[in-house]
């Protein structure tokens, strides 16, 4: 492993390098999420299938990928996929699948200005500046739950990160702590 690492002089960036992870319910989230990332010359990288673990979801790592880049913005964010079908019960499965439906963890705003960079093909600087206080309301911590205490503990029977993605309104760094959230 470390010569590997030395092969590809990825070992200098070992000690710079810092990571966040962030865990989302839906193909159509993590979708947007692709665009956002490569806004900001983020890619995905690799494929983890964290189920073979116990953990039900998928994920990759977005992260720049042309070396200069990486000497620039040593950030890489994990990026989570539930994986609904590991839900073993067939109601329950079918009762996070419309919790997840119902939400938009991206602003209207963001939504725009994500159409507006493809459209022009970039953005102006006072447009970029706003693209990151959108975006950043992607990951606000939400101290409130979008569902009721019984439909919570329902979902962390089946595995404590169901209950993590599919009970706050949004995708948010991190885990959660049952015990730091109001259930409605």
């Amino acid at each position: 492993m470390k010569d590997r690492l030395a092969a590809a002089d990825e070992l200098s960036r070992l000690n710079i390098e810092r990571h966040g992870a962030i865990r989302v319910g839906s193909a159509s989230e993590l979708a947007t999420l692709r665009q956002m990332f490569a806004v900001m010359g983020m890619y995905p990288v690799g494929y983890y299938d964290l189920s073979q673990a116990g953990v039900p979801v998928h994920s990759t790592e977005f992260r720049p990928i042309d070396e200069a880049a990486l000497r620039r913005n040593p950030f890489r964010v994990f990026t989570s996929l539930l994986r609904l079908e590991l839900i073993g019960e067939p109601e329950l499965r079918e009762k996070a699948a419309a919790i997840l439906a119902a939400r938009d963890i991206f602003t209207p705003r963001c939504r725009q200005l994500l159409q507006l960079h493809q459209q022009q093909g970039g953005f102006t600087a006072p447009q970029a500046a706003e693209f990151v206080t959108e975006a950043l309301e992607t990951f606000r911590w939400h101290a409130h739950s979008s569902v009721d205490s019984q439909t919570y503990q329902a979902l962390n029977q089946q595995h404590r990160l169901i209950a993590d993605v599919v009970c706050l309104p949004g995708c948010h760094f991190s885990g959660i702590d049952a015990k730091l959230i109001n259930l409605n």
